[in-house]
């Protein structure tokens, strides 16, 4: 019996420190690897600080295992390197200032890593998501030039007036207002760099759920700022949603709020 125990916990031991062994063999051979994530607004500069940053979140494609994650800060880069319109090879975009997210994993083989991001967090109502993988070899750094970059399509769509469920007395002309920038922050102006006469501002107007009409927006004199009248007869729960279009590259983002009629 002494025998037999002797023998069981010598294997034990040895089987132990084995594990250990092969544990800090593993752990010898991870290098660790930077990430460096920057997430730019559809047609216009990165989102960041000013935007409430873009949640970034690194994975394991295949395993789904978290490796990182965190919020994009900084700024939303230089103007005249991101709108360029030299041809040929695209420049680097990014430069000091624009905002990223950067993190260092661990890696102990080559992995395909997939990189999302969910932003901007100061416009819930216009967040978007999106995300794309690719390898990533130990040690071999995804962070020069523009480092790891996803594009947000979208507008980023407040609607200002008139405020959430407001009671109205109606007939009446209700003013809608709405504040649009570019997923960025990026002010939206008449011959400006992003320019307000190229895009559509409409309200989808519904009464009781059903539409009953359609109203375009005008730009209301102030950067971003667009604003239209409303004609409401009939008492009931009107529903307005107000959404951004560029016919020049479907770029698209809205909001909505809602207001009670009821007659005199």
């Amino acid at each position: 019996m002494s025998g037999n125990f002797i023998f069981r916990t010598a294997t034990a031991i040895t089987l132990t420190a084995a594990l250990v062994l092969s544990a800090s063999a593993l752990s010898a051979s991870a290098e660790p690897t930077d990430i460096t994530v920057r997430v730019l607004s559809k047609d216009a500069k990165f989102i960041g600080t000013s935007m409430g940053g873009v949640r970034v979140t690194i994975r394991d494609a295949d395993t789904g295992e978290l490796l990182a994650s965190g919020l994009t800060h900084g700024g939303t880069g230089d103007t005249k390197r991101l709108m360029h319109t030299d041809a040929g090879r695209r420049s680097r975009l990014a430069n000091d200032s624009a905002a990223k997210f950067s993190a260092t994993i661990d890696l102990d083989a080559p992995r395909r890593i997939e990189v999302e991001a969910y932003g901007p967090l100061a416009q819930a109502q216009s967040a978007q998501r999106a995300s794309s993988t690719q390898w990533v070899i130990p040690g071999k750094h995804v962070s020069g030039g523009d480092g790891w970059t996803l594009e947000l399509p979208g507008f980023a769509v407040d609607v200002l007036a008139p405020p959430a469920h407001q009671s109205i007395t109606g007939p009446t002309t209700v003013n809608v207002r709405a504040n649009v920038v570019m997923m960025c922050g990026c002010p939206i102006t008449p011959g400006g760099l992003w320019d307000a006469n190229g895009y559509e501002v409409e309200a989808i107007v519904l009464r009781n759920g059903k539409q009953i009409g359609r109203m375009p927006m005008k730009y209301a004199g102030e950067p971003s700022q667009f604003a239209g009248d409303v004609e409401v007869t009939e008492p009931g729960m009107y529903e307005v949603v107000v959404y951004a279009h560029d016919p020049a590259n479907g770029n698209t983002g809205l909001d909505r709020t809602t207001f009670n009629v009821a007659t005199k």
